[in-house]
C-alpha cells in the first residue's frame, strides 16, 4: 500500500471517530397507508396523492394487489407487510414462503414495476398483550422468507424487517434500556439476522399513547418545543419523549452488541379526534415538530447527528373501520381525512410547503341524512345504537370534535354516518320516519358531516388494531395456500 492511500485511510478513521462513529445521513419521511375504511379511495387516487405530495416511501400492512398494482411505475419505495396470523404458516413451510414471495414480491419487482424494498414480517409480534402468541414463529419465518428471497435472486435488494412496538424494551432511564427479559434470546437472534442481512431495526413510537395512558405524563414532554419536566440521565438531558424512547432502544441494542444498528421508525404520529388531546392543533404541533426535529439531523444524545434512517408517519388516511378497543382515536390518525383532504397545514420537508389534496375524488351526491326536526325523537335510542354499531360515531364521544353539537346534532350525525355507509340508499335514512334527506350541509364548526365516496371495494380488510388478532385471517390464508399448490 502506498503512503497516500494509507494517509487517507487514517484521515477517514479520525473523521469517523470525531463524528461519533456513525455515518451521517438524512432521514426520509414516508407514510403508512392503511385501508381499514368504510369509504376507500381508489388506489390510483392514493398513489397520485403520494406523488403530488412528493412522498417517496410508503408502508403497507399487507401485500394488497390493488395497492401494489397502483404503485407500479410510480418510483415510490414500498414496504409490504405480512400479518401476524400468517407467521405460523410461513415459519413451518418453505413452500409457503416461496409461494408468498412469488405472489407478493417477485411478480412486482420487475423492470418498471413496484419498487418493493422491505417486507415487514409481522406487525408488533412481541406486544405484551399477545402473551407470546407469535413469538416462536418470527425467526423461523424470517429464515424461510430469506431463503425464498435468495431463490428469487432478490435477497440483495429486498430486506426483511420486523416492526416492533416500543414495549419490547423498558427502562426508567434511556441509558439503562434493555429488551424485556423474556425477549432477550429471541431479540439476540433477530438483531443478529438483521445485521447479517443489512436490515434496519424497525420500531413504532407513540408519545400520544404515553400521554393518553398516564395522567401523570407531562404534556409538554410529548412534543418537541422543550419541556418543563426534562429527564436527566447522567450528562444527557431529554426534552421530549421521542428522543428518550429512541435512545432507550439504542441502549437495548448496545447491550446485545449492536449499538450501531440503523433504526427506522415504522409508525409515529398523533390522532386528530376521539379523545382529549387528540385534535387538529395537537396533531399539527406534534407532526410538524417531529419532522423539523428529524430533518434537522440533530439526532439524539446517544446518537448525535444521526437521526433515524426513515420515518413513516402514521398515518396517511383516516381508517373509519378500525377497532376502537384501544380508544376511539384509532380511527383518526390520518394527516388526510378518508377522502384525501388535508386536515391541517403540514410541511413534510419534501418540497411542498403545504399538503396537497387528493384530486378527482369520486364522491356520492351532496346530500345528507338528518333527524327530522318536526318529529318526536323520544324513542330514537335504539336507532342510534343500530346506526353507531355499524357506522363510525367516534367523534360524538367525550373529547370528540362533534361532542358539543347537542342531542339533535348527535342524532343527525349518527343517521348520516349510517346513510353514507349504505351508499345513500333511500331506505337507510328512514329510521321509522325519524330521518330525512337534506341538501344543506349540516356540518358545524370542526364537526364535519361526511359525504361518502364511491367505494373502490365494498368489502373491508380488517387489520388487527394495536394490537388485536383474529384466527380467521390465518384460516383463510391456509385455504388460499392449499388451493394454490
Amino acid at each position: 500500500m502506498s503512503r497516500l492511500p494509507r494517509t487517507l485511510l487514517y484521515l477517514v478513521f479520525v473523521v469517523i471517530l470525531l463524528s461519533g462513529s456513525f455515518p451521517v445521513g438524512e432521514s426520509a419521511i414516508g407514510v403508512n397507508w392503511g385501508t381499514i375504511s368504510f369509504h376507500r379511495l381508489k388506489p390510483s387516487t392514493v398513489v397520485d396523492l403520494l406523488k403530488d405530495n412528493k412522498i417517496k416511501k410508503v408502508k403497507l400492512f399487507d401485500a394488497d394487489p390493488d395497492a401494489l398494482t397502483a404503485l407500479v411505475g410510480s418510483g415510490i419505495e414500498v414496504m409490504v407487510g405480512i400479518p401476524n396470523e400468517m407467521l405460523a404458516a410461513l415459519s413451518s413451510s418453505t413452500d409457503a414462503s416461496d409461494l408468498w414471495v412469488r405472489q407478493n414480491v417477485s411478480r412486482y419487482v420487475v423492470k418498471g414495476g413496484a419498487d418493493i424494498r422491505y417486507v415487514a414480517v409481522g406487525n408488533e409480534p412481541f406486544l405484551t398483550s399477545y402473551s407470546g402468541q407469535f413469538q416462536s414463529f418470527v425467526v423461523p419465518a424470517l429464515l424461510n422468507l430469506q431463503q425464498s428471497l435468495v431463490k428469487a435472486n432478490l435477497a440483495g435488494y429486498v430486506k426483511l424487517v420486523v416492526p416492533c412496538n416500543a414495549d419490547a424494551y423498558e427502562s426508567s432511564l434511556p441509558s439503562q434500556g434493555a429488551f424485556r427479559p423474556e425477549l432477550t434470546q429471541i431479540m439476540t437472534q433477530l438483531v443478529s439476522f438483521l445485521n447479517s442481512n443489512g436490515s434496519p431495526f424497525v420500531v413504532n413510537i407513540y408519545p400520544f399513547l404515553s400521554l393518553y395512558g398516564n395522567s401523570d405524563f407531562p404534556q409538554d414532554y410529548a412534543f418537541f418545543e422543550g419541556s418543563t419536566h426534562p429527564v436527566t440521565d447522567g450528562s444527557n438531558v431529554y426534552y421530549n419523549a421521542f428522543d428518550g424512547n429512541f435512545d432507550t432502544l439504542v441502549s437495548a441494542l448496545n447491550k446485545l452488541g449492536y449499538g450501531q444498528m440503523p433504526i427506522v421508525i415504522g409508525e409515529v404520529g398523533w390522532p386528530t379526534d376521539g379523545a382529549f388531546g387528540a385534535n387538529l392543533s395537537a396533531a399539527r404541533f406534534f407532526n410538524q415538530g417531529l419532522i423539523n426535529h428529524v430533518l434537522s439531523n440533530k439526532g439524539t444524545p446517544l446518537r448525535p447527528r444521526v437521526p433515524p434512517v426513515d420515518i413513516y408517519l402514521f398515518s396517511l388516511l383516516d381508517e373509519g373501520a378500525k377497532s376502537v378497543l384501544p380508544g376511539n382515536f384509532e380511527r383518526h390518525w390520518g394527516i388526510f381525512s378518508f377522502d384525501g383532504q388535508a386536515k391541517y397545514a403540514l410541511n413534510l420537508g419534501l418540497g411542498n410547503r403545504l399538503l396537497k389534496n387528493a384530486k378527482n375524488v369520486e364522491y356520492l351526491p351532496s346530500r345528507w341524512c338528518v333527524a327530522d326536526p318536526s318529529k318526536d325523537l323520544t324513542n330514537v335510542a335504539n336507532h342510534l345504537r343500530i346506526a353507531c354499531s355499524v357506522a363510525d360515531c367516534t367523534t360524538l364521544d367525550y373529547g370528540g370534535s362533534c361532542n358539543g353539537i347537542g342531542a339533535k346534532g348527535n342524532i343527525s350525525y349518527a343517521f348520516n354516518s349510517y346513510y353514507q355507509l349504505q351508499m345513500q340508499n333511500a331506505q337507510s335514512c328512514d329510521f321509522d320516519g325519524l330521518g330525512m334527506v337534506t341538501f344543506l350541509d349540516p356540518s358545524v364548526g370542526d364537526c364535519r358531516f361526511l359525504v361518502g365516496v364511491t367505494d373502490h371495494k365494498k368489502s373491508i380488510a380488517f387489520r388487527p388494531t394495536h394490537r388485536r388478532t383474529t384466527i380467521w385471517t390465518s384460516i383463510l390464508w391456509w385455504v388460499w395456500f392449499f388451493l394454490m399448490l
